[in-house]
């Protein structure tokens, strides 16, 4: 019986050492996109860091869900968005920008519900628990930070920036991630019912799902010690 080529073997083995660290890898990338995308718009002025990083992170997305319905889902969500930003330039419409933004903020929500449930799952919690953990607080905070943006598109005037600086994607998300973590530090707000709600929603949100995640975590370590 021959053996398999070397290079399926290499490859086979990355596969096996992605599958088991996908979640951990998920985080280096949305970490990567929130806070790196400052530094290559420095380094190259004329590209749009955000929507590149966002892409690679959406594809480390995709491959940290298990083959599957889901999957597919995710894949079909990238595949509309992919096909809406190809659109935009051939179209003096802001439709397809819509639809795109839209979809990026699906595909982080639903891989945002299945990080919560890894990070909530039964077993020993280890480095892929408490990156799943990680991974659905950053994820949570991205899809907001779009929703946000869709907001503002739709009804110019939802956020306000109090130096009077026009609002961009970065800061919009920097803006829901402020949020989210209860910081407030009111150079970005919310003008009107709609942008209050979503803000009132994610900050309430955000410390339900850090409370609950810190006593499922204790009580997977407490079983794991009793045992």
């Amino acid at each position: 019986m021959t053996e398999p080529p070397r290079k399926l073997l290499v490859a086979s083995s990355l596969a096996r050492r992605y599958a088991e660290h996908r979640f951990v890898i998920l985080v280096v990338a949305l970490l990567t996109t929130i806070g790196g995308h400052g530094l290559v718009g420095r380094i190259l002025p004329t590209a749009n860091p955000l929507e590149w990083l966002l892409a690679l992170s959406l594809v480390a997305v995709v491959l940290s869900v298990r083959a599957g319905w889901l999957r597919g889902i995710l894949l079909m969500l990238v595949a509309g968005l992919v096909g809406a930003r190809l659109a935009q330039p051939l179209l003096d419409h802001p439709a397809p920008d819509l639809v795109s933004q839209s979809l990026l903020a699906l595909a982080c929500t639903l891989a945002a519900g299945v990080s919560v449930r890894r990070a909530l799952s039964s077993g020993p919690v280890d480095a892929e628990h408490i990156a799943a953990a990680l991974d659905a607080y950053l994820l949570m905070g991205i899809a907001f930070g779009v929703g946000y943006w869709l907001l503002e598109t739709s009804q110019p005037g939802s956020l306000s920036s109090a130096s009077g600086a026009p609002l961009t994607p970065p800061r919009v998300i920097y803006f829901s991630f402020i949020t989210q973590a209860t910081v407030g530090y009111g150079d970005v707000v919310p003008v009107g019912e709609s942008a209050e709600g979503m803000a009132v929603v994610q900050g309430v949100g955000g410390q339900i799902y850090l409370a609950v995640l810190v006593a499922r975590l204790v009580s997977l370590y407490s079983v794991r010690n009793q045992e």
